[in-house]
């Protein structure tokens, strides 16, 4: 199976179980990377032939602007979904991170990652 990798994507939530993290919202960061076969598009070189990463990234963007949820790993699910909503998509990982999290010592990230799959 081919790879085809957004990271970095950047988006204001306002996730997490804390009043403080629902009110004033903060910086979430996804890195995806889909599964499917490429080489039909490669064989075309047609767009229509594979996933338009600038939809994905629009999508999940919106995801993580959206409904807030308590858990990053519930976000992580919702946007593991949108993915696979695409046709051609067979597989997807996706790692959110939640650099601002309230903890309490000093940290550099906090990443929930699963893999999710068509099956």
């Amino acid at each position: 199976m081919d790879r085809v990798a957004l990271r970095g994507l950047k988006a204001r939530g306002h996730h997490g179980v804390f009043p403080k993290e629902r009110e004033e919202g903060q910086t979430f960061i996804v890195d995806l990377v889909l599964g499917l076969d490429t080489r039909p598009a490669a064989a075309d070189d047609d767009l229509a032939k594979t996933v338009h990463y600038g939809i994905v990234a629009e999508e999940v963007v919106a995801v993580v602007e959206g409904e807030p949820v308590d858990l990053i790993e519930t976000l992580a699910e919702r946007i593991a979904r949108t993915c696979l909503k695409h046709e051609g998509v067979e597989e997807v990982e996706v790692c959110v991170h939640k650099p601002d999290a309230p903890i309490t010592v000093p940290f550099d990230d906090v990443t929930v990652t699963i893999t999710r799959s068509r099956v």
